[in-house]
């Protein structure tokens, strides 16, 4: 006779138990990640859509004299775009060299620049504290009214960051962001400039997760700004960007993409005023990188190829 089985019984679970699954999906809300700084929100979407793109030849030299210290020089010879008040595209020959000096510790960063049309750069990031920091940055030139300078103080909280803003011509800015959710944050700016007498203030949104990240910001001046990065892998990515001043009615889109193989790293770009951009970076040795950028404009019949070689790192 066949051995009768009993059936399994289920026992409920008891009232105010909860599923693991649950428990996991609870979200502490004391206790969310520190957002990226407010003028940074579109990170990601601008490594892709906006590389250092240039025409013409460049040349970096790097020479690290301590591990602190190291000194810089850069030639670069190609045509500069002047303003002018027709659609055509009036190009001249140029060639400059560039002096550097860099001091970089973990708690402070010196970079000086000193080109030969009279232009002198200077920039600085020093750790006041632990959640308070300094950056300041400047220029000056021989051109009127082209030199201009800027204070930032940035202070990172545990799950917020601010910034205040000074610089000439009477500039005054504030920005604030907060983390509302493990992967939403939600922020604001306003500025003054007592030098025009024109003021504005901005809102802007950043969700991001492992695989993507949506950024919007708009403004009172005018400006509406929406991006989106897409992760297809550690090596891939694709982004896209809507740009909109309802002041001006201008409008562009452009589509763009990030791919990082093992020795060199490949972004484009193609935008809605069809212009479309490349820019490669390879590797060819330890401390030894070929540059190359490809601008092609089609409805200004403008175009642009550059290539250079960096040495140091």
């Amino acid at each position: 006779m066949a051995t009768l089985v009993p059936p399994t019984t289920t026992v409920p679970p008891a009232a105010g138990s909860k599923s693991p699954a649950v428990e996991s999906e609870k979200v502490d809300y004391l206790n969310l990640p520190c957002p990226i700084p407010y003028e940074e929100i579109h990170r990601e979407a601008l490594m892709s859509l906006k590389p250092e793109l240039f025409e013409g030849l460049r040349f970096d030299f790097t020479k690290g004299l301590n591990q602190r210290f190291s000194l810089s020089h850069s030639v670069f010879m190609g045509p500069t775009e002047l303003p002018t008040q027709s659609a055509d595209i009036v190009k001249i020959p140029t060639a400059h060299y560039e002096f550097g000096a860099n001091f970089i510790d973990p708690k402070m960063m010196l970079i000086g620049r000193v080109l030969t049309d009279g232009r002198v750069n200077a920039r600085v990031k020093c750790d006041l504290s632990e959640n308070l920091s300094l950056k300041a940055n400047g220029q000056l030139t021989g051109e009127p009214h082209m030199s201009h300078g800027m204070v930032n103080f940035d202070y990172k909280g545990k799950d917020y960051r601010t910034q205040f803003q000074l610089g000439n011509g009477a500039l005054f800015g504030a920005s604030y962001i907060q983390s509302v959710s493990p992967h939403l944050s939600l922020g604001g700016e306003v500025f003054w400039a007592g030098q025009h007498r024109k003021s504005g203030i901005g809102y802007a949104a950043r969700y991001n997760t492992d695989k993507m990240v949506a950024s919007g910001q708009v403004a009172s001046t005018g400006m509406v700004a929406l991006s989106y990065v897409q992760k297809i892998s550690e090596k891939v990515s694709l982004a896209s960007d809507f740009m909109y001043n309802y002041m001006s009615r201008d409008v562009t889109a452009s589509f763009g993409y990030d791919y990082i193989l093992r020795q060199c790293r490949l972004r484009g770009k193609i935008d809605s005023n069809g212009c479309v951009a490349a820019f490669l970076e390879e590797r060819l040795n330890m401390g030894l990188n070929f540059v190359l950028s490809a601008e092609v404009d089609h409805k200004k019949k403008d175009y642009k190829f550059g290539f250079g070689l960096t040495v140091g790192e």
